[in-house]
């Protein structure tokens, strides 16, 4: 097996384990949670980080709700030099340039690959260009405060991140056009931590009102933070969809990922929320958790790697869920500057390339979904939100990723951002149908393999 090497990525709150090289898809035998592995899993040592014993006398040990972990969090951010460096990058350049550096980057390892970008790429295989079709799902970003700051957030959420957080003015708006939108059935609330924001048992409790299915994307660890005591009773009472995020079975894993201590509060929270009957037989209350990749590579097979997490997760914790869902990671933010830092953004790009499936183009998220930012703009998916892509405009104005091949001129670094689309500017969700979608290079990450999903 590779020797692995401790890595900061940007921004680098976190250690995270990455192999030398990125490894391709295989059948070959895997480690914890998917990580290629040349060895077989008998020769590995125990994924587990600790046992049903440790576990039980951990939660007999410990408060039901301990300490909050913001403190832990900020006192690693605090310590970490790279981290101040990419402050001050900020509060020089704004996160509006920073992003079109990013995807400058991208474009430039696609170059060098002689690859075009996402839109062309599509041209030369006879795909149509991505449109919105009617809206079914609106995804809602209350804001970017979080008690965490993950490697793998595309958002970059952390608890600096306070300022960043929904009005109920504008959720109030938001609920005004959802009603003149009858085709949503799904409400799907992301952050940050969603539930740390005032105006998150507003949404759900308006959501529920009109019989759509409510989403909670949860860090499992806020259900113990001071304040939540009663998160676990609200969502069940007002049962709502939990899609959690544990992108490992195994502490050393996630605790490398997340920070220290997250899995154990995972464990715990989730123990909570089976205690309300989530994930449970014979229940409405659907409890389904979300794998990302522990490095530079692809998830493996969604239906094998679920299968693992229920063996590992029941037999040493008593824990049952619904479903388990892969994600790629995305080559956007804190992922993509590690892998510019360590030069393998283009073999990433490449690998994502490789294994673009066709089959996926037609039911990627983006053309079912609109996504609403705390400030009330409107994106076409998390991540374009994340990289600060507005919606194009009604005539269908080419995407950026049309000009992957050539230069970003330097006029468009200092230049204002485009007029944005708000939730004031449209009446109804639909009114954004038919809409060419926004796309760039990053768009590869929802085409490969089986997709992201």
């Amino acid at each position: 097996m590779q020797r692995a090497r401790w890595y900061y990525i940007y921004p680098p709150f976190r250690r995270f384990i990455v192999a030398h090289s990125i490894p391709r898809p295989s059948t070959a035998a895997s480690s914890a949670c998917g990580s290629p592995d040349i060895e077989s899993t008998a020769r590995r040592p125990s994924c587990r980080g600790f046992s049903s014993t440790t576990a039980a006398a951990a939660s007999q040990s410990q408060p039901a709700h301990p300490e909050s972990l913001i403190a832990q969090t900020l006192e690693e951010m605090a310590e970490n030099k790279e981290y101040q460096a990419t402050l001050d990058d900020l509060k020089k350049f704004g996160q509006k340039r920073l992003s079109l550096e990013e995807k400058k980057k991208r474009r430039r390892a696609l170059h060098h690959l002689g690859l075009p970008g996402f839109d062309d790429f599509l041209r030369q295989r006879n795909i149509p260009l991505l449109k919105r079709d009617t809206v079914t799902t609106l995804q809602v970003n209350i804001g970017l405060y979080c008690n965490q700051a993950c490697t793998h957030c595309h958002v970059e959420a952390s608890p600096l991140r306070k300022a960043d957080m929904m009005t109920p003015d504008i959720a109030a708006r938001l609920i005004e056009v959802l009603d003149n939108t009858p085709t949503v059935t799904t409400l799907d609330i992301t952050g940050g931590a969603p539930e740390m924001n005032p105006v998150f048992r507003t949404l759900v409790k308006e959501g529920r009102a009109r019989n759509l299915d409510v989403i909670d994307r949860c860090n499992l660890t806020v259900l113990l933070e001071p304040g939540q005591e009663d998160l676990s009773a609200f969502l069940a009472a007002h049962q709502v969809h939990v899609i959690a995020s544990l992108p490992c079975y195994s502490q050393k894993n996630v605790d490398s990922q997340r920070g220290r201590k997250v899995f154990e509060r995972s464990i715990q929270a989730l123990q909570e929320l089976n205690g309300k009957g989530y994930g449970r037989p014979g229940t409405s209350l659907v409890l389904d958790l979300v794998y990302n990749p522990g490095g530079a590579f692809l998830p493996p097979d969604q239906a094998t790697l679920e299968a693992r997490y229920r063996e590992e997760l029941e037999r040493d914790y008593g824990i049952v869920f619904n479903r388990l869902y892969c994600m790629t990671n995305m080559p956007i933010k804190r992922f993509a500057d590690f892998l510019y830092k360590q030069g393998k953004l283009g073999e990433y790009m490449e690998l994502l390339v490789n294994n673009f499936n066709p089959t996926t183009v037609d039911t990627v998220m983006c053309k079912s979904l609109v996504s609403v930012r705390w400030d009330g703009r409107l994106h076409d998916c998390d991540f374009n939100l994340a990289l600060d892509m507005d919606l194009l405009p009604a005539d269908g104005a080419p995407s950026q990723s049309d000009e992957a091949d050539r230069p970003l001129p330097r006029s468009v670094l200092s230049s204002p951002p485009p007029s944005s689309t708000t939730l004031w500017d449209i009446s109804s969700l639909n009114d954004l149908v038919n809409r060419r979608i926004a796309s760039d290079t990053h768009c590869f990450g929802c085409t490969a393999g089986a997709g992201s999903s």
